[in-house]
């Protein structure tokens, strides 16, 4: 069982590049961290899962992701970055392409793409991008930033993405891109992670439900003429609870992803310290 861990990084926490070396010491595969480039003044999408529907203020404050693991990548040699998640409709996929090889490239192979297609209508609508069709307009995204990741001369022509033939290096390290894994709990999101994806990043949900996915899972990748082990489960924003971790992985869980308080350093290594502790022991 792989272990992560996810924080939501702002100007007045932890800094990135030092939870980065604590947690690469402690022995963590991974360091993720979210996207929400704005926050819209006073929307009415009410916040999932949340009894007063209140947006909680960190939403407001969070770091760039790529910047934030930029900076961690250049005081780590092994531990994995990634986004948890990106929100793809509200990026350009060419500029997004560039960045995300560019980071890859610099971190020797070591990021991993987290991606989702957003809940909050109005942040969606801000960026210009069709709240109802987004995960469309994601998947049209990532085709069109495969193509820009894997060909010399890439263009794209879809509903939603259009450009000519274009050149855009470095290329990843990762050949033939880093790892697309799918965010969230939507209707057909695995199958659209069997379709043009490495992998699932569920949050709010039990081993139960992660054992009967895996095996949905493994059967739409087999009949698609995918090996199903190729396709990663990585359980996002878990409480530092080592018997809820090894519930996850005996249901088929490959990754487990623990949240730290978004807090000042000494709380935020405190916060470290003990999820090693409990989790890597």
């Amino acid at each position: 069982m792989k272990i992560g861990v996810f924080i939501f990084p702002t100007a007045t926490s932890i800094d990135v590049a030092t939870l980065a070396k604590h947690a690469e010491a402690a022995g963590f595969e991974s360091l993720w961290i979210p996207e929400h480039p704005v926050l819209p003044v006073n929307p009415k999408t009410p916040f999932p899962g949340s009894p007063d529907g209140l947006i909680p203020a960190v939403y407001a404050e969070l770091v760039d992701p790529f910047i934030g693991l930029a900076t961690a990548a250049s005081v780590t040699t092994i531990i994995k970055l990634g986004t948890g998640i990106c929100l793809v409709p509200e990026r350009n996929p060419l500029i997004t392409a560039k960045e995300i090889a560019t980071l890859d490239h610099y971190s020797r192979g070591r990021f991993l793409f987290g991606i989702g297609a957003g809940w909050l209508r109005e942040e969606t609508e801000v960026f210009g991008a069709n709240f109802e069709r987004r995960w469309s307009w994601a998947r049209e995204c990532i085709l069109a930033m495969k193509e820009l990741w894997t060909k010399d001369e890439a263009e794209f022509h879809g509903e939603f993405i259009h450009f000519p033939p274009v050149r855009c290096s470095p290329k990843p390290a990762q050949k033939p891109h880093p790892p697309i894994i799918l965010g969230g709990g939507a209707k057909n999101v695995l199958k659209r992670v069997v379709a043009y994806g490495n992998g699932w990043l569920p949050n709010r949900v039990s081993p139960e439900q992660i054992k009967a996915s895996r095996e949905e899972i493994d059967t739409l990748a087999t009949q698609a003429g995918r090996d199903p082990q190729s396709i990663e489960i990585s359980v996002f924003g878990l409480p530092n609870n080592p018997d809820l971790v090894k519930r996850f992985a005996e249901a088929g869980a490959d990754r487990a992803i623990i949240m730290l308080p978004s807090a000042p350093e000494p709380q935020a290594l405190a916060g470290l310290a003990d999820i090693a502790a409990r989790v890597l022991r």
